[in-house]
């Protein structure tokens, strides 16, 4: 009888897995903690080898060819004028796009919202979930894809296994294009842009509409800006609109106006006026801030750790969905591969722990001007 498999987050790594695994023919359920689903948080992503593996996988090539490219890279400096540039053209593809077309090949019945998993527990009758709902499931494996704040990370590694803070966070926009400024719109769109500056740099891109299109007029800007904060200086930044500190980030709508106010004077002092006006049209910024997580170990009995859940890698490598692409190819083949669930979740951990590891280290190295 196939092993019922439980895995506990619906973002894209989960959904990867799932399909996979769902299309081998596995029991597999996937529960999300989000109440009203995960469509429209994303913007654009870089399609590594990996994504388009998993493309072919499910035949659904054609979505590399849905995105919004920039034709060349431009290098600013603080006035504005262009100091370098290379022919490069990069497509952006579209997460929203990706992830609504997978969540699509998932029934519904095997993909629950509102179920936010606050403890796991095994023993010889399986893995225990327990939701903050009070409703218990059990599982044969449970694969914990709850991204950088991961709840299952806690069994296989223990209660103090969190990521480092590096020392610097993101501010993120996504605004429509209608809103850049013309002179702004300029110089910036169909591009990817630059700029440095000591401790820090922003960069920005068009990436499709919330609802995928990658028509003129109804693409976002994309714009992000790495900036340095003291561990006391991120606590205020992380601290909500109700006065609660978070973890990890603010989403859209819940970063203090006071905070973004002094963030968008700081862009009006320090960068490109392009840049500059491009972030002052976001009107609900989001930040998050950058971490660091390499575990001793991806398995704990029959509990298994993929994506950011195992391995915390910054975003300069784009990499995430990548990572998170391959970690769902090497649990699916380890588990059609061998009927022992043990044996399958060793050969998953030998296969992916090296190359994830590798990916942490090559984020610190990209990263090594700012933190």
């Amino acid at each position: 009888m196939s092993p019922r498999i439980l895995i506990v987050g619906g973002s894209i790594g989960g959904l990867f897995a799932a399909v996979l695994l769902h299309r081998a023919g596995f029991d597999v359920t996937v529960t999300e903690r989000s109440v009203h689903g995960l469509e429209g948080r994303g913007a654009g992503l870089v399609a590594q080898r990996e994504v388009f593996a998993i493309l072919r996988e499910v035949g659904f090539e054609h979505l590399a060819r849905i995105g919004v490219v920039a034709h060349e890279r431009i290098y600013l400096d603080r006035e504005g004028a262009v100091i370098h540039s290379q022919h490069t053209p990069q497509t952006q593809l579209s997460w929203d796009v990706l992830f609504r077309s997978f969540r699509a090949l998932l029934p519904d019945e095997r993909y629950l919202i509102g179920r936010q998993a606050v403890e796991i527990s095994q023993n010889d009758a399986g893995v225990h979930v327990r939701y903050a709902d009070g409703g218990e499931e059990r599982a044969d494996l449970l694969i914990g894809a709850d991204g950088i704040g991961s709840a299952v990370r806690v069994a296989v590694s223990g209660a103090h296994s969190q990521p480092d803070y590096v020392g610097y966070a993101t501010w993120r926009g996504l605004v429509p294009e209608e809103t850049v400024p013309p002179t702004a719109a300029g110089q910036l769109f169909e591009r990817f842009a630059f700029f440095e500056l000591p401790g820090s740099h922003i960069l920005g891109y068009l990436v499709t509409g919330p609802d995928g299109s990658t028509a003129v007029g109804r693409r976002r800007y994309n714009w992000v800006w790495y900036r340095r904060y003291t561990r006391a200086e991120l606590d205020d930044v992380l601290t909500d609109v109700d006065g609660v500190r978070r973890p990890f980030s603010l989403a859209p709508g819940r970063v203090r106006s006071d905070v973004a106010a002094t963030m968008r004077a700081d862009a009006g002092r320090l960068l490109p006026p392009s840049f500059a006006a491009a972030v002052a049209a976001e009107p609900r910024p989001f930040v998050h801030a950058i971490f660091d997580y390499a575990p001793a170990r991806m398995v704990a009995g029959r509990i298994a750790l993929m994506g950011d859940a195992a391995f915390v890698a910054r975003p300069h490598t784009a990499m995430g969905v990548a990572k998170a692409a391959g970690d769902a190819f090497a649990l699916r083949d380890a588990l059609v591969g061998t009927p022992d669930l043990d044996a399958a979740l060793s050969t998953y951990e030998a296969a992916r722990e090296p190359v994830d590891r590798a990916i942490v280290v090559y984020g610190q190295r990209l990263g090594q001007s700012l933190g």
